[in-house]
Parts: C-alpha cells; structure tokens; sequence
C-alpha cells in the first residue's frame, strides 16, 4: 500500500514577528514542501477570539500558495461552514481550483458555537449542525451544476447561472475531520487527532463503514483510493535529546494556544452556555447537537490532549503526550513502521507549532524529507 504524505497548519503566531514575515516564512516552508514531494497542505480556520491562527481567511493565503508551488495539492481542513455563505465558497473554490491548475482539496467541518456567537450567528449546537448540513449539501450542489436550484431553511436559489466551475470534476475531493465514520458515510477523505492506537482503531471503522456504504473496493467521486491519515506534530533533529528538548517547551505552548485564549475569553463575559461539562472543566466547546447522528462526537481538545498524556506508551520519551513525535530520524523510522502498521494511507506532518522557530520548522521538513521520505517516494514511483 502506497503511502501518501501531507502537512496540517494553523499558522500560530511568533512572539515579536510582525504578520507579514509569519506569512513570507510559511510560504518559504511551503515550496520546500512542493519540492520535497509532499501531497497535500492542509490549513486550518479559527477566528477570534482564538489566537491559534492567523490565516482565518484561509481562501487568501490559499491563493498565494496556489502561485508558489506547483505540484504540491492544497485545502482548507476545514472550512467551518456554518460561517461561510456557500455562494462565496462555491465561487472561490472553483477560482482557486483553475488558479492552481486543479490542485484544490475541500475540507468540511461545523466548528463550534463559541466562533458563531462571536460573528453574531446562533450559539445554538442544533441550529449550527443544520447550517453546515444546508452549506454542505448547496456547495456540492453548486459545484457541478450550470444553475442552482435550492430551498433550504437558511437559504433560496432559483435558477441561479452557475458561471464559475471547478477544473476537478464533480469538485475537488472532499476531507472531513476527527470523525472517521462520518467521512466514510459521507464518500470523503479523513484526517483524525489522536494515537496510534486510536488511528489503528479508526482505520478499521473508516475501511468498514466505506465498504457497508459505497461498496469493497470503491473508490471516491473522483476516481481515487479514499485516505484516512493521523495529525503528526513533530520535531526532527539529529539526535533525539536534541529534538525533546526542542519540543517540549512548544508542546506546552501549542497547548496553551489551542485552548486558554478563548477559555478565558469566555469566562471573562461569564460565558458559561459554552461549558461543555457542568463544572467548566474541559473546556469551551458547546453542547453536542441533540440531533447529531451517534457514529459522531466532538470532544474538547485539551481534554484530549490531557487523556493522552496519562497514557502509559510514555515509556518512548520521544513520543510527546502521546500524539506528538519528537525524535532523530531514526527514531521517526520506527514511528513510521509502526504507522503503517495501522493500515492507513496517509501521513500528516505538523512541522510549526506552539512556539517553534521557522529555522526549527524547516531543519526537520530538511531531515524528513532526506532522511525520511526516499523509500516512500521509491515506492510510489513503481
């Protein structure tokens, strides 16, 4: 089985680096990760008051990265669709899929609450899950039709002249996150957040549900092999105690950045209806929809990022909570064999987070992709 290899971002901030040398540095890293073969980018959004992202119009610097590489394959993962009007992602979509050559990938999600009260939409789970059900079902609608015909609660169309259409056809492949039952049901690609264990689990629900749903052997819309894949921050350096003590320190931060500035936004105003547990100890997130489906649950990331921490593979110190690999190349060798072992088909490296350096980010994307990569490439190539 062919293993495929891409990158998840969030574009966090750097302390005392002004915007634009953070957007010139990710796109410096970008064509490296063009050049080294890499498949696909994958960016993700969030708004204020989360700080954890400074592409939340991720469509913008989408477009840049269309211009700057020119194999390399990239997306939103995900769109938060409850906050997008699916005219606009229609249209931009099939904009950046005929920029890029057909190169756009879609990622889908429904996001929070906490982000829709703050753009003055409903902080109601059940209304914001109809939202991106609507959004979801009007943007692959409109995407290979010539004119929309829809009446949905939150939006009408009436014969309306599709003028701009995507390269790919019916449109770009389609990513769902965290969840893969729901992708496998829905006909897309996933990436999960978790372990190996849980990767090694999910495979084995995703490749089940596939087969029960579209049939053994199916392949997606677009006539490819579906991915399941796994987030992998990392930190590769020459030595293992080198890249530990490298990471670290930035696994605290990440943490700290993916989840207290909008906790503490939300006490600060007394918030307390995005509590999503009654003492307000796991965090911000909202209440589940009444009406999701079982097959799907949205669990708090720090409470995530907590459980894996007590888990006892701490036994290898190269593995960070769990879920993050810090390491030599070697020992991100082992990590890959075992990774392969869990049956999916698609890697997802993470190379800046928390309060890592570029100069950091793009030494371990340098080591993966020469110490790494070579057999995986070899592979394909047969």
């Amino acid at each position: 089985m062919t293993l495929q290899f891409g990158v998840f971002d969030h574009i966090e901030p750097v302390e005392g680096m002004p915007l634009k040398q953070i957007y010139d540095l990710r796109l410096e890293q970008i064509e490296a990760l063009d050049k080294a073969g890499f498949y696909a980018y994958h960016l993700a959004e969030h708004h204020s008051p989360a700080v954890h992202s400074l592409a939340p119009s991720q469509n913008v610097f989408l477009a840049a990265v269309s211009q700057r590489t020119t194999q390399l394959r990239f997306g939103p993962c995900v769109y938060v669709l409850p906050l997008h009007h699916p005219l606009r992602l229609i249209e931009e979509i099939s904009m950046l899929d005929n920029l890029s050559g057909g190169r756009m990938e879609i990622g889908v999600g429904r996001g929070g609450v906490m982000e829709a009260f703050f753009w003055g939409q409903e902080a109601d789970p059940d209304t914001n899950y109809q939202r991106y059900l609507e959004t979801l079902d009007i943007m692959r609608q409109g995407l290979n039709t010539e004119s929309l015909n829809y009446e949905g609660r939150f939006h009408s169309f009436d014969e309306l002249p599709m003028r701009l259409q995507p390269l790919q056809r019916p449109y770009p492949p389609l990513w769902y996150m965290r969840n893969a039952k729901t992708a496998a049901l829905d006909g897309m690609n996933t990436v999960i957040v978790g372990t190996l264990d849980s990767l090694k689990t999910e495979v084995v629900n995703y490749k089940r549900v596939w087969a029960e749903t579209h049939g053994e052997g199916a392949l997606t819309v677009q006539g490819q092999e579906p991915k399941i894949g796994l987030v992998v921050h990392m930190v590769v350096a020459d030595t293992d105690e080198e890249a530990i003590r490298i990471a670290t320190p930035a696994w605290e931060k990440y943490r700290w950045n993916l989840a207290a500035p909008r906790r503490l936004e939300a006490e600060k105003r007394g918030l307390t209806q995005f509590q999503s547990a009654s003492d307000g100890s796991s965090g911000f997130t909202g209440a589940r929809p009444a009406n999701l489906p079982k097959r799907e649950t949205r669990k708090d990331i720090e409470a995530e990022l907590e459980r894996f921490d007590t888990q006892a593979n701490r036994v290898d110190p190269t593995r960070l909570g769990g879920v993050a690999l810090a390491g030599s190349p070697d020992s991100v060798k082992r990590y890959m064999a075992e990774y392969q072992e869990t049956g999916a088909n698609y890697f997802v490296c993470s190379f800046q987070w928390g309060d890592l350096s570029h100069e950091t980010a793009m030494r371990s994307i340098e080591l993966f992709r020469d110490e790494v990569l070579p057999p995986y490439v070899a592979q394909a190539a047969e």
